[in-house]
Order: structure tokens, then C-alpha cells, then sequence
């Protein structure tokens, strides 16, 4: 079995890790960081959770050690690019751990925050700078930065900068960073613009997949609880006023039903504070700072966190509401089970999401058990089986008839006989206007004005003078 002590790293670097409680290395960190102590690019597929942050930052650090300089104002010497603010904070605190006794120094650049504090500290020069790319590109247009001196660039969740809309913040970074560097380039996914940018930025990588894409963790216990839309409050608060959810993220879909939720949960009894885009980088800090501290037992959250909350003995993960990208479901329930722990992670699904559940599905290969908590559920099936008529409906309109192709398939055009009548509604045919007039009861009068119509209620109104 592989140890930390067999790949080479550092003594200081082996001595912060045994600080940290750490002896045997994750698969991404065995498999990663003996290539990249050698100066190889990378390209690692991984979910989240896998421990990709030491994978990176401990051979990053190896090499400052082994070619020692003094950081060199504005210009850091290694740059790690990571989506949300959180994951940022995270990053840079896990630098600081296994750089202790390395005297590593790192800076994190950020939006929501003042930029007086970060301009100061890489004006002093930082070995490290952990930044989310629109603040980051602020501040070389600036001239506050300057990446020419940059060794090592590190892209952390790719695929997420994809969904956030950073490819092009990202990608105009990269153009200010020297030829000569070592790249790494971690993604869940594989898109196709993500792979345009690993193809642009990595030069002969080497390539580390730990867990398929789509792969859950395999110690989380995963369920689904069918219920009506309307009974979701009273589920949520039930589930985390059972006292083994001793630290529960519950995740939704907006901003506004977070906050309405944690005020729920709050008005129940439950203590739980929401952390979402809209909040100030102080409210999310703090926020985090009582979930972790256990202050808080609940934290509220929506997806752009949900790879950016890294926080120890997470015993479960509500879906309050289903995702409606079925690989954002993976790095939601992802925050439980860490670090060889156990966790679960239950599920909310109205008659409306159904459809989404399917999705999960079919995208993790499995079915997850389902309790049945609808007030109809014999009513609701038949919703949900009812719900594609429609669609079939207009399928079977547009399908061509199987007369044969080209132009003109599905009509008959047999010659039509002149002395035909069309039919009328019962099938018969219609007759002709004159024997219409012959069937006239004798002594029968034209009708006079305008002939009454077939819905008309009473007599027929005589014509406007």
C-alpha cells in the first residue's frame, strides 16, 4: 500500500501531513503527484471530494523548496484558478497547512471583498496566488498582478468555470502566462470546451482518472422521499429535527428559496443559516465559519456551492429540491462521505420532478430507493404516466403514413371522379342544390335576410336597417 513517505515529497512537507493527521494518499494524490514532481502537465478527471487539492499542492510546493527565491512583488509563482470564493478561501487554507513548516506564502484574490487588502499583499509578493478569474483579470488590468514570472498555473473544477461562464476570463489569463510553465487541469466533466482549453493550455500531459464521471460516492446511503409539493417544509424541518442529522446541507434551487428555507428551519426551531451568490462575502464566511464551528446545524445552500463547501464530518445532504442538471446531483450529495467517513443523502421529489429523478438515473446507473409520502400517490402515477400523451399526440400528427416516400407521401392521389359528391358528416353523399330545392316541402318560402346560425340561442334577429 502506498504512503505519503514513498513518493518523494519533501521531509517538511511529510511532517506538515502527519500534523494534519494524513498517512495514506488518496488515488488521484498516488497516482498524481510522482509525475508532477517530475514537471509533467496533467489532466485529471476526478469528482469532487477526491482530494485533488494535496494532489496539486504538495508537488507545488516541493518545487518552491527545490529552487528556493524570495517572492517578487506583484508577480506569484504559482496561480491557482478556482470558481467560486469558497473554494478559493479553501484552497489557499490548504496551502498554508501543508506549507507550515515550508513558510509558504499565499494570497487570495477575490470579488465581494475589498481589493485594497489583496493589492497590498501581492504588492509584498506571495509564492501562491489562489484567484476566481474576474477579480483576478480586474486586477492585471490594473497592472496590480503580472503573470510573467508565473511557474506553475493550476485549474481547479473546469467544467464548473464552464457552466459560471469563465472560459473567456480564462482564457485571457492564460495569454499573459509565459510558454515555459507546468499546467494542471482538473475537471469532474469533459465538454467539449472544456477540452478545447486542456488542449490549449497542457503540453504532452499526463492523464489521471480516479471515478467515472458520473460516479457517486460510493459510502453515501442515498434515498428519495415522493411527496406533494406543498409538504416539502414539513418534511425538510421533520428530517433535520431527527438528531442524527447532526450536520446537514440542504440545497435548492434559487437564491430566494434558501433564504426562505433556512427562515423555515429557523422559525422551527432548527438552527441554519443560507449561503448563496447573493450574500456578501462576509454573511457567506461567516456563514460557513458557524456550520463548521457547529454553531449552525443546518446550512442552506443552492449549486454554486456545492463544489465549494468543504467541510468535514457532513453527515447528510436534502435535496430540497432536484437539480435540473443530473451531473450537479453527484457533486451535491459529494459533500457527504468524505474523507473515508459515511454519510447519506435523502431527496425531495414532487410529481413535477419525476422526470428529473429519471435523469439522475439514468445518469448514475442506479435506482435510488423511494418512500412513499404523497397524499394520492395512485392519482399522481397516473399524472406521471400521462404526462408524455401529449408529446406522443403530436408525434403521431407530424409521422408521415406508410405509403412510401418522397414527395407527396401520406396523400392518395388516385384520379378524382367528376361526378363524385363529397360526403357529408354521416358519410353519405351530398346532394346537388337542385334536388335540395325539389326536396322542399311544397308551398315552403325561402328563408328572407341573414340565415340563422347553427349556434344562435332564439329567434333570428331581423337584419340592421
Amino acid at each position: 500500500m502506498t504512503k505519503f513517505t514513498d513518493l518523494g515529497l519533501a521531509e517538511v512537507l511529510l511532517r506538515a501531513l502527519t500534523h494534519e493527521g494524513y498517512d495514506l494518499p488518496t488515488p488521484i494524490q498516488a497516482k498524481a503527484i510522482p509525475p508532477l514532481l517530475q514537471g509533467r502537465d496533467l489532466l485529471g478527471i476526478a469528482q469532487t471530494g477526491t482530494g485533488k487539492t494535496a494532489a496539486f499542492a504538495l508537488p507545488i510546493i516541493h518545487r518552491m523548496l527545490g529552487a528556493p527565491r524570495a517572492a517578487t512583488p506583484k508577480q506569484p509563482r504559482a496561480l491557482v484558478l478556482a470558481p467560486t470564493r469558497e473554494l478559493a478561501a479553501q484552497i489557499a487554507e490548504s496551502f498554508r497547512a501543508y506549507g507550515r513548516f515550508a513558510r509558504t506564502s499565499v494570497a487570495v484574490v477575490v470579488g465581494g471583498v475589498s481589493m485594497g487588502p489583496q493589492i497590498q499583499a501581492l504588492a509584498r509578493g506571495v509564492d501562491v496566488l489562489v484567484a476566481t478569474p474576474g477579480r483576478l483579470l480586474d486586477l492585471m488590468q490594473q497592472g496590480r498582478v503580472q503573470l510573467g514570472g508565473t511557474e506553475v498555473v493550476v485549474l481547479d473544477e473546469a467544467d464548473h468555470m464552464l457552466d459560471l461562464g469563465f472560459i473567456i476570463p480564462i482564457r485571457q489569463i492564460v495569454a499573459k502566462l509565459p510558454k515555459t510553465r507546468q499546467s494542471l487541469f482538473f475537471s469532474a466533466t469533459m465538454p467539449k470546451e472544456i477540452a478545447s482549453l486542456a488542449g490549449d493550455m497542457l503540453n504532452s500531459p499526463v492523464e489521471v482518472t480516479v471515478a467515472p464521471v458520473a460516479t457517486t460516492a460510493e459510502r453515501v446511503n442515498q434515498s428519495v422521499i415522493l411527496c406533494d409539493a406543498a409538504s416539502k417544509r414539513q418534511l425538510v424541518v421533520e428530517l433535520c429535527s431527527d438528531p442524527a442529522f447532526r450536520r446537514t446541507i440542504v440545497f435548492t434551487r434559487t437564491k430566494r428559496g434558501a433564504d426562505k428555507v433556512a427562515a423555515h428551519l429557523e422559525a422551527s426551531g432548527v438552527s441554519s443559516c443560507a449561503i448563496h451568490g447573493n450574500k456578501s462575502q462576509n454573511q457567506r464566511t461567516r456563514a460557513l465559519e458557524n456550520f463548521k464551528s457547529g454553531r449552525m446545524r443546518v446550512l442552506v445552500a443552492t449549486d454554486i456551492a456545492a463544489r465549494g463547501i468543504d467541510v468535514d464530518s457532513v453527515t447528510h445532504v436534502v435535496n430540497y429540491e432536484l437539480p435540473e442538471v443530473p451531473e450537479a446531483y453527484v457533486h451535491r450529495i459529494g459533500r457527504t462521505a468524505r474523507a473515508g467517513a459515511e454519510g447519506a443523502a435523502v431527496s425531495l421529489c414532487d410529481n413535477s420532478e419525476r422526470s428529473l429523478l429519471r435523469a439522475i438515473e439514468k445518469l448514475t446507473r442506479q435506482s435510488i430507493p423511494a418512500t412513499e409520502r404523497r397524499s394520492n400517490p395512485g392519482a399522481a402515477v397516473e399524472a406521471d404516466a400521462g404526462a408524455d400523451q401529449p408529446r406522443r399526440r403530436q408525434q403521431q400528427q407530424h409521422r408521415p403514413a406508410r405509403n412510401g416516400g418522397g414527395a407527396g407521401a401520406g396523400r392518395d392521389f388516385a384520379p378524382r371522379d367528376r361526378n363524385a359528391r363529397p360526403a357529408d358528416r354521416n358519410g353519405k353523399p351530398q346532394q346537388p342544390a337542385a334536388a335540395k330545392r325539389d326536396a322542399r316541402p311544397q308551398g315552403a318560402k325561402p328563408a328572407q335576410g341573414r340565415p340563422q346560425r347553427r349556434d344562435d340561442r332564439g329567434p333570428a334577429r331581423a337584419p340592421a336597417r
